[in-house]
């Protein structure tokens, strides 16, 4: 074959690409936000973005009064803010939650194709027969599920208040069904000792992290610590020097006396750990085996579906809106209000020295997913 018919060949592959929006030249995406901040103001719409989107969105969420965080922090700063328009740049279970809490007002998502692997990997109606199967258990689901879901659940909870929960009900002699992600649930109920029946889901970014590379990255590092999100397999959590929630790992990198960190989780969290701490260094954890040229490819494909013109489109044409039965919210709420009124009692309960350095641990397991 000549080296004309190997191009030829070569520009004929086709490789399979998730979902994501073209990205744009400098001058027009400057043009795009400057549209959307005009659009927000005259829609008294604010934007609510994940850590693990587009960095430029997140920055755009910050630059125009709205919020960067976890699921459950983007829908308590939409419930508390006085816009009427909620922009939900996340995936699909987020523009619901934040319409389960809000209700009353118009929940719009650049993209409502966004999905979650947990959320897909457990259907309602198959979870519902799950827990028919043993109606003397506890149902805890997990913020990464459907609302239809979470409407047949006795408790919501987040990945940083998950134990705690989980420890309140094991003391009260309560065997629970624990559902989707598998992997999140088997460090629960090790770290509580829980009797848990678990739903076997789980995250495809987090599910891919492999030990075996993280441990010669380790060697290869000495200094640096590992964060690692517990929806991570067993052999990586293993390997971890902090385990939590995506707001405890990013806390970490800047109340840790390290300079190096290695991080196993979605990629997009980087941008605030670089810019929180920009004289840092940040690893990502890898997500393949030795015979992958692609060490670390952490990043969610739904979540980069978010992109900046489907935001301002979302705003110009009001498409993209999170629409939930009345019946629907109400019974979702319910476990998901049950949560959040435990961990504000939990908040109340806890006695501090005055002194915040002191203190800041006392706070690590109360907050966001």
């Amino acid at each position: 074959m000549s080296t004309d018919q190997r191009i030829a060949t070569q520009m004929t592959i086709e490789y399979a690409r998730a979902k994501i929006p073209t990205e744009l030249p400098r001058s027009e995406r400057l043009a795009v936000e400057e549209n959307i901040k005009h659009l927000l103001k005259a829609h008294n719409a604010v934007l609510v973005a994940h850590y693990y989107v587009d960095p430029f969105i997140q920055d755009l969420a910050l630059a125009t009064g709205g919020c960067v965080g976890d699921s459950l922090e983007m829908a308590r700063f939409g419930q508390a803010h006085e816009a009427q328009t909620l922009v939900v740049a996340g995936v699909r279970f987020m523009g619901e939650s934040a319409k389960i809490l809000s209700m009353e007002k118009t929940v719009l998502m650049p993209d409502l194709e966004a999905e979650c692997s947990l959320d897909l990997g457990c259907p309602a109606d198959e979870f519902a027969a799950f827990c028919d199967a043993h109606p003397e258990r506890t149902v805890v689901v997990y913020a990464n599920t459907s609302a239809a879901v979470k409407a047949r659940a006795d408790w919501v909870v987040t990945s940083s208040v998950g134990i705690d929960i989980v420890r309140h009900l094991h003391a009260q002699g309560e065997p629970i069904i624990w559902g989707p992600d598998r992997h999140l649930g088997k460090y629960i109920a090790r770290e509580t000792g829980a009797d848990m029946l678990l739903w076997q889901g789980s995250c495809l970014v987090h599910n891919e992290f492999k030990a075996t590379e993280l441990l010669q990255l380790k060697e290869e590092h000495p200094d640096a610590k590992v964060l690692v999100h517990p929806e991570s397999p067993d052999s990586v959590v293993a390997l971890a020097d902090v385990v939590g929630s995506t707001s405890k790992l990013l806390s970490s990198t800047y109340e840790m006396d390290a300079e190096t960190f290695i991080v196993a989780t979605d990629l997009g969290i980087l941008h605030e750990m670089q810019k929180r701490s920009p004289h840092k260094r940040f690893l990502a954890a890898p997500t393949a085996g030795e015979s992958a040229s692609c060490k670390s490819c952490a990043f969610c494909p739904w979540m980069a579906m978010n992109g900046l013109t489907g935001i301002e489109q979302c705003l110009m044409q009001r498409s993209g809106e999170v629409m939930l039965t009345p019946e629907l919210a109400a019974a979702a709420k319910k476990p998901l209000q049950r949560m959040l009124d435990f961990a504000e009692a939990q908040k109340r309960r806890v006695t501090t020295s005055g002194d915040i350095t002191q203190d800041r641990a006392l706070f690590a397991n109360v907050g966001a997913a």
